[in-house]
């Protein structure tokens, strides 16, 4: 388990579970942090923000990364903001507003890590960008991509059917990529790492 000593990081989190908000889950949280410690990521893009708990854990995680994250949601962006703020960590995340699918495209900077967790259905073309943004050993990391167990049975209910077809694709586009060694981690609602190679 872990524990950043900080008061502020466990209220954010507790609120966000009691208001059923979707946060990362504490194993994924748990290798993604000791990813971070390992590899001493510079710069790290979340696309997904919430209410800012993952990216405050990757800050606090190596006291040297900068986190750029993006939310679509105004809401959730504004509580992030305060969150990030009452946590301590707002000179190194960067947080963006707006649909990622249309701020990918725009950004300059290059990463060392990128965090997958925002529209399953989008999933494919976060990829396709994070592969672009990715400095050479870098590690694009996707969460749910399990998908409660759906993403690898024969699961077919309308309602979510798009986003299982979607993250499907994911994972075959990471495994087949000439760029991309990818495995997939049964942990949290499964977690796909794959090393980035240019």
């Amino acid at each position: 388990m872990i524990n950043f000593n900080n008061e502020e990081l466990e209220k954010v989190k507790k609120d966000a579970l009691e208001r059923h908000i979707p946060i990362i889950m504490d194993d994924s949280l748990e290798k993604i942090v000791e990813l971070i410690k390992e590899e001493k990521p510079k710069r790290i893009l979340e696309i997904g923000t919430a209410v800012g708990y993952s990216a405050s854990c990757f800050a606090l995680s190596y006291k040297d990364t900068i986190v750029d994250t993006i939310e679509l949601d105004e809401e959730r962006y504004n509580e992030a903001k305060e969150n990030i703020k009452k946590i301590g960590v707002e000179t190194r995340v960067n947080l963006m507003l707006g649909n990622a699918v249309e701020i990918l495209p725009t950004i300059n900077n290059t990463y060392d890590m990128i965090f997958i967790d925002a529209n399953k259905g989008k999933y494919p073309i976060f990829l396709e960008e994070g592969i672009r943004l990715s400095n050479n050993n870098a590690l694009i990391i996707a969460d749910n991509i399990l998908y409660k167990g759906y993403v690898l049975s024969d699961y077919n209910l309308h309602k979510q059917r798009t986003a299982v077809r979607h993250l499907r694709e994911y994972i075959k586009e990471s495994e087949t990529n000439e760029h991309l060694k990818t495995e997939i981690l049964e942990i949290g609602d499964g977690l796909a790492i794959s090393r980035v190679t240019k």
